[in-house]
């Protein structure tokens, strides 16, 4: 099994305030990419693919100054683009014929998170928080007898579900659902679709694999993705507190 952590992005809503390379954002002494690059190694996953854009340098100067064995370097030049582009650029390692665990960069989360995910019975697996603010901001997943029927930020008008959360931004993929969504991104660069978010080549994914890909409830866990100011002050204050206490 290996990782590809997607970290190209510009960043550019948390502003002048805080560094520009959010997982380079400390929390509690460790950068995200440290907590990140732990626990995956605690979780026996060496192998670690990092996507990379905006500022790469300075990430690729963290890395050797922490001295982080494993650790392979794709750089997406299109990084202002949508992230379905840096999840292209990590195609050698889609289509490489291991399983894969896909993250993204800019999230603090407690370790058992990622342990659910990795141990998950199901090869292909999604995480959902059942515990989360309604708006456009989270990527949604609705469930409809357990099965995956929408995953987006807007639902389409009269989506039909049972269940809805907040994805977490971690999946894991078989081998074979890897090849697909090589070939799905694939399909959608060629039609010009490089603004898109890699999550719409997960939705379309979807469509096609509901019935083989399993989700795993981490509801009640601690976790936040870092877009604004204030995830930042709560990630702080409320997340990594409750991280440290469990």
């Amino acid at each position: 099994m290996k990782a590809i952590i997607l970290a190209a992005g510009v960043g550019s809503r948390l502003g002048s305030s805080h560094p520009s390379v959010k997982c380079l954002l400390e929390f509690g002494g460790s950068t995200l990419l440290e907590n990140h690059l732990k626990n995956l190694n605690a979780e026996g996953i060496s192998e670690i693919h990092l996507c990379l854009g905006h500022m790469s340098h300075e990430i690729r100067r963290f890395i050797q100054s922490i001295r982080a064995p494993n650790v392979a370097f794709h750089f997406n030049p299109l990084f202002r683009l949508g992230s379905l582009v840096s999840l292209w650029t990590t195609r050698a390692v889609l289509t490489g014929g291991s399983e894969i665990i896909l993250m993204d960069a800019d999230v603090l989360y407690h370790p058992a998170i990622l342990k659910r995910l990795i141990k998950s019975p199901f090869s292909n697996c999604f995480l959902i928080d059942k515990n989360f603010i309604e708006g456009d901001e989270p990527v949604k997943i609705c469930l409809k007898k357990r099965q995956i029927v929408e995953f987006r930020k807007k639902l389409p008008k009269g989506t039909s579900y049972d269940e809805i959360g907040e994805s977490v931004g971690f999946f894991k993929f078989s081998t074979d659902l890897c090849r697909k969504l090589e070939t799905i991104i694939s399909e959608l660069l060629s039609d010009g679709q490089h603004h898109l978010p890699h999550e719409e080549a997960l939705r379309e994914l979807i469509s096609i694999e509901r019935y083989n890909i399993g989700v795993e409830d981490i509801t009640n866990l601690p976790w936040i993705e870092i877009d604004y100011p204030e995830d930042v002050t709560r990630a702080k204050t409320e997340i990594l507190p409750r991280i440290l206490a469990e």
